[in-house]
């Protein structure tokens, strides 16, 4: 905590590192005096791409120009800053990124700091001891791990509470570099680090490392400042373009759910059943009555691994018949690509306009009067996905479906080259939780004293 014993500021600027903040809203929400600026860097919406490719998915420049007014204010202000989920997905290579990223800022600005370091990659001997032992479970809907699942993955990485966090903070840190890290833990350790209520504290957490998507209109591009009490935490807005409502800070607590009364996590889970929100005043609303439940300490396992090259092509239907068969037309196309070419390749196609979205589970059935097609081909190599994919798209381009009027072709390419190679595809190979008994031990803390 900072000069207030009975509270405690937390400054969230953005949704993700990356997404940018008007500096007005950042300049308002310093100048009400934060104790800490904490910001979450990463995510799996995304896709597994990241994780195994050990790449951003947010751009070098735009990550810059947010660490640099966050690092400034932070240091000026003689508070801690910290990150969750460097570079993304939290892995080795993009704690680098991140740390690289840092220390430019500090060389052309003079600042001076003690940084702290936590990464968060598991060996895979690591995870196959846990597995053997029986101390990993599936989370619902993964499929149970193997051996195979493991060794096939580029990166893991466990998802840390906010326990090595606050050892970073006990070493003196004043930023704070974490590998992958629960969403809400940065923003949560340095009040229970102060001694506030856990339950409190990481519901907190929990709605500010979404920054101002929480607050209506929701956006996450703009800060938001929360301030702890004892019994409570208040929300507020740092832009008059938006404002928060009972109604937005309790929609954004069921964001990212399966339950609307729990939210599991490292070594316990949030109790909402006793949640209130009551308006604060213009713009700002109160949350209190959140329980933290513990239970045995879990941890999140990610793990991604490659699975071959992609190449697509995107086009349009607009032939009344066409479009009255297309999925039969289609599914004819890829079985005559594959037993011609004799591949193993996937062969899938994205139909917008027709289930394009939700696929079997779309209530709606009434037809379009034009369509969007995505071709994908998913091979080994990318080579073998361009040429297949060419196939499938020179196939579907020139096919004579039943009724077929004109002779020349079913596709209006979007493109020209019409077939874009796509590079390395991933998926996720571990989506897994694993016991522990130690919160930190997964994740050991590195000092290190920039610019001095």
């Amino acid at each position: 905590m900072g000069e207030r014993d009975d509270s405690l500021r937390v400054l969230s600027p953005t949704a993700i590192l990356g997404y940018g903040f008007p500096p007005a809203s950042f300049e308002r929400g310093m100048a009400r005096r934060p104790d800490v600026i904490a910001v979450d860097a990463g995510s799996t919406d995304p896709g597994p791409h990241y994780l195994g490719a050990g790449k951003s998915f947010t751009g070098r420049k735009a990550v810059k120009r947010d660490l640099d007014l966050m690092l400034a204010g932070a240091r000026e202000r003689g508070i801690p800053l910290l990150v969750g989920s460097a570079g993304g997905a939290g892995a080795a290579p993009h704690l680098a990124w991140t740390r690289e990223i840092v220390e430019e800022i500090a060389r052309e600005r003079g600042l001076r700091f003690r940084m702290a370091v936590i990464p968060a990659d598991v060996p895979a001997t690591r995870v196959l001891q846990a597995l053997r032992a029986g101390r990993i479970a599936p989370m619902p809907c993964a499929p149970p791990l193997t051996e195979a699942d493991v060794a096939g993955s580029a990166h893991i990485v466990a998802q840390m509470g906010h326990e090595p966090i606050l050892e970073a903070l006990a070493g003196g840190a004043e930023v704070v570099l974490c590998g992958r890290a629960y969403d809400p833990a940065p923003f949560a350790a340095p009040a229970l680090r102060a001694g506030f209520d856990a339950g409190l504290a990481l519901h907190m957490g929990k709605i500010l490392e979404c920054a101002a998507i929480a607050a209506t209109p929701g956006s996450g591009s703009d800060c938001v400042l929360a301030t702890l009490r004892r019994d409570s935490f208040e929300l507020e807005a740092l832009s008059d373009a938006r404002r928060f409502t009972t109604l937005s800070a309790a929609a954004h607590s069921l964001y990212e759910k399966s339950d609307p009364y729990e939210l599991p996590g490292p070594g316990g889970s949030l109790d909402l059943r006793a949640t209130r929100y009551q308006e604060a005043g213009p713009g700002r609303v109160r949350v209190s009555g959140t329980r933290f439940v513990p239970a045995p300490y879990t941890v999140k396992l990610e793990g991604a691994r490659r699975v071959g090259c992609r190449a697509i092509s995107i086009a349009g239907i607009r032939d009344p018949i066409l479009i009255g068969q297309v999925e039969q037309v289609l599914e004819t196309v890829r079985v005559q690509v594959l037993q011609a070419t004799g591949t193993s390749a996937r062969v899938l196609f994205h139909v917008y306009g027709k289930n394009g979205v939700m696929g079997a589970l779309e209530p709606c059935r009434t037809p379009a009067h034009e369509l969007g097609v995505v071709i994908e081909v998913v091979d080994g190599e990318q080579a073998e996905a361009d040429s297949v994919c060419s196939l499938v798209r020179s196939t579907l381009l020139h096919f004579g479906y039943p009724g077929r009027i004109s002779t020349a072709g079913n596709l209006a390419l979007l493109y020209s080259p019409s077939d874009i190679p796509c590079g390395d595809v991933y998926e996720f190979s571990v989506y897994h939780l694993l016991r522990v008994d130690d919160p930190t031990e997964l994740f050991p803390v590195h000092f290190a004293e920039v610019g001095r």
